[in-house]
């Protein structure tokens, strides 16, 4: 008999599951809204422990651990992780998504400080999500799985948000060492790529566009004519994080609309 197939349902009530999360333990930060969110909800629906970081209370399903910590500093991530493993004993996954968008400034006018600021929570708060999860795996004697989030301002350039872009290509340079180091642990490491997602992110007092001018931008610049969903994203770092992913590792994995794949000189 042939396996059913799964669909974009899977994990919602009537849907087949993914594989291997059930049961498992996740933190996920930047979960109060936007991707961090959805990625919460979602792996929740997918029988998961979710452990909910951000630098404000983060809320979500029955069951999920909010915990307010600063992903920045070496004492909140201290915090989340005791937090998590008081509670759940273990963590098996993480989504290390929180981020800032920062100054759109011109170049020569960006603040060295400004610029500090946005490394501090997109790029070092990755790189200590990281380490703490080496250093989890290592006390358990397990591997696991983790997804850090990207951008197409990862793999391209800009004239504004220029500290968002530069945090963004060193998060993908963070997530390719830490998938070399954790191959030979049985840890995997990728990252999602999204493009026009209108979030929070996007209406921040010192962010990037409005809600309603992405959206424009969006049926312009993507082929598929839309902005995406923080669902489409959770969808896609939920698979990453299961089983059914078992062979991907180290990848930059794009959920854009295929704005990515456009030719500026042909389209």
């Amino acid at each position: 008999m042939r396996r059913p197939r799964r669909g974009r349902r899977a994990g919602r009530p009537g849907g087949a599951q993914l594989n291997g999360l059930a049961g498992k333990v996740a933190v996920v930060t930047g979960a109060a809204s936007g991707i961090g969110a959805a990625v919460a909800a979602r792996l929740a629906a997918e029988g998961v422990s979710v452990v909910a970081v951000d630098a404000v209370e983060a809320s979500g399903p029955a069951g999920v651990l909010a915990v307010r910590a600063d992903v920045s500093r070496e004492d909140g991530v201290d915090a989340y992780m005791a937090a998590a493993v008081e509670r759940f004993g273990r963590v098996d996954l993480y989504h290390l998504n929180a981020g800032i968008a920062g100054t759109l400034a011109r170049f020569p006018e960006i603040e060295a400080a400004d610029f500090d600021r946005v490394l501090s929570v997109n790029v070092r708060g990755v790189f200590l999500g990281l380490r703490a999860a080496f250093r989890q795996f290592e006390r358990q004697g397990s591997g696991g799985g983790v997804v850090t989030t990207a951008s197409l301002a990862g793999v391209r350039g800009g004239a504004d948000l220029v500290p968002y872009h530069a945090s963004k290509h060193a998060v993908i340079g963070l997530m390719r060492c830490a998938a070399v180091h954790g191959g030979p642990l049985g840890v995997r490491v990728n990252a999602v790529s999204p493009g026009i997602i209108p979030t929070g992110l996007l209406s921040s007092p010192d962010g990037s566009a409005t809600s309603g001018r992405a959206h424009e931008r969006a049926r312009a610049t993507t082929p598929l004519g839309r902005a995406g969903a923080p669902e489409e994203v959770a969808a896609l770092v939920a698979f990453l994080l299961s089983d059914d992913a078992a062979y991907v590792s180290g990848g930059v994995h794009a959920v854009d609309g295929a704005a990515g794949a456009v030719n500026p000189f042909r389209a």
